[in-house]
């Protein structure tokens, strides 16, 4: 009789009882190896990917399968190597602008959670992408979890392991490279150009930087390519006590051994015509300084695979309609860069420089009125107890409103979460790219640039690690169809 095999496990917590749900099937003999087909070595003209993220390495990793040769530029460290420069952040105060929370091996998500959660079943084969992480170190967890997880100290063995492998097969991977232009012939693209001077010729570039890469917007828009505003999110990061949490979601079986720190998510429409919800929740996490530019202050969350902090944090955003950066003044195709930058200075004033963060007490908040002092926080460069109201005003748009509005919805769904206990911390201003660079939607190339590739979030086409890398998948795929290559994850 064939083995029984878990497939799917979750907890639900709602209406005042704690349930596990799971699923079971019974193994298969024949089924393929975890992470197959595995990539191969590559030869040919190299594809240049820049970006080293989610997007890029599985999007080098796709094109391995099918033998594709590529170089990954990344304008960072290598992920050890970053470690240093986040503690020059969270104990210094001092931003590194090609090494920190966003930009290095692994991007983003590295360094800020490794969750793994997505709602992108239609984009791609999400059980691929868990599989390959899984093959390269992640725990066998992350297959089964509704709600999988990796942590931020275990998320970088894994990057550091399919980089290797990748190696072994032929994959380049360069390191403080930083690209400053495109090079292009006619209407297409020809290569890259590196900060100080050496070009790369190719006949593919795949663009795959995050969304707080906002000088690759600069070299685009220079090489004639077309840009494009869309909607996106800002707010605060919230965060609670972790204890407090586990109550408000577990009632009486709170602190049981076998519940994990406790998760959640709000939204709600305000005013009929704005939503605001959370965003990358982190139970049993921390709040980090996410800053790209030495004058702008971003926070966002990240935790542990044990998720074992006292705090949970969430981001506590409110969506932002073009019609909104009109409202404000700002046109063109960066007017969502604008306005993230108009907040993240005021952030930056309000907190009293070396990255403090400015903060209000959540109770305080729903009153309309700043806080005099703030409770224990994760954040490590420290809190500077003001009104956040007063720093999301610098938008010109009534974001404070709508997330007091918010908050009072919040609180009656789930009865504690305005309190003393929590703070909200300014700004979270990174939740999107609020660009969009046009792309067609068979090739996935550039409609002005033949040869060029927008990918991965900040292009506009992603959300989070697992929504990156199907889309980094994607492109490799159009690439190897351009190039007459049979799909290698057909050939198995």
């Amino acid at each position: 009789m064939p083995a029984v095999e878990l497939r799917k496990r979750a907890i639900d917590a709602r209406r005042g009882r704690v349930r596990f749900h799971v699923t079971v099937g019974f193994a298969s003999a024949e089924a393929p190896p975890l992470g197959a087909p595995h990539p191969r070595q590559v030869a040919g003209d190299p594809v240049v990917i820049v970006g080293g993220g989610p997007t890029g390495l599985f999007c080098a990793y796709q094109l391995a399968r099918e033998g594709i040769a590529s170089i990954v530029l990344d304008r960072g460290k290598p992920v050890q190597a970053r470690r240093r420069d986040l503690k020059g952040l969270t104990q210094h105060g001092r931003v590194d602008p090609d090494s920190n929370y966003c930009f290095g091996e692994g991007g983003a998500g590295t360094y800020s959670d490794g969750k793994l959660y997505t709602r992108s079943h239609k984009r791609g084969d999400v059980r691929d992408v868990l599989e390959v992480l899984a093959v390269h170190g992640a725990p066998a967890e992350i297959l089964v979890d509704a709600r999988p997880h990796i942590g931020s100290n275990k998320l970088p063995k894994v990057i550091t392991a399919m980089r290797e492998r990748l190696e072994a097969c032929g994959v380049a991977f360069r390191f403080g490279a930083r690209v400053e232009a495109l090079l292009v012939d006619g209407r297409r693209v020809a290569g890259v150009r590196l900060a100080g001077g050496e070009e790369l010729a190719a006949r593919a570039v795949v663009v795959a930087t995050g969304h707080s890469a906002r000088d690759v917007f600069g070299l685009l828009a220079d090489a004639g390519v077309a840009l494009e505003a869309k909607p996106f999110a800002v707010g605060v990061r919230i965060e609670h006590p972790q204890p407090l949490i586990d109550r408000i979601q577990y009632g009486r079986a709170a602190g049981h051994p076998r519940l994990p720190a406790a998760y959640y998510r709000v939204a709600h429409t305000a005013s009929g015509d704005r939503g605001v919800f959370s965003f990358c929740m982190c139970p049993g996490g921390w709040v980090v300084p996410a800053a790209t530019e030495p004058d702008c202050l971003v926070v966002n969350g990240m935790s542990l695979s044990r998720r074992d902090s006292p705090y949970a944090n969430s981001g506590l955003v409110v969506s932002v309609e073009l019609a909104d950066l009109a409202a404000v003044g700002l046109s063109g195709p960066l007017a969502g860069v604008a306005l993230q930058q108009r907040i993240e200075r005021a952030a930056m004033v309000a907190g009293g420089g070396a990255l403090r963060a400015p903060a209000t007490r959540a109770s305080d908040f729903a009153r309309g009125r700043g806080s005099t002092t703030v409770p224990g926080t994760s954040y490590q460069p420290g809190l500077t107890a003001t009104d956040v109201a007063e720093v999301l005003a610098a938008s010109g748009l009534p974001l404070a409103d709508k997330l007091r509005a918010a908050l009072g919805v919040f609180d009656r769904q789930l009865r504690g979460y305005v309190t003393d206990e929590a703070v909200l911390i300014g700004v979270e201003s990174r939740t999107s790219s609020p660009v969009r660079v046009p792309r067609d939607p068979s090739t996935l190339t550039s409609p002005d640039l033949g040869g060029l590739y927008p990918t991965g979030e900040g292009a506009g086409y992603a959300g989070g690690i697992v929504s990156a890398a199907l889309d980094g998948i994607r492109v490799a795929r159009a690439i190897a169809r351009a190039r007459g290559v049979d799909a290698a994850h057909n050939a198995q």
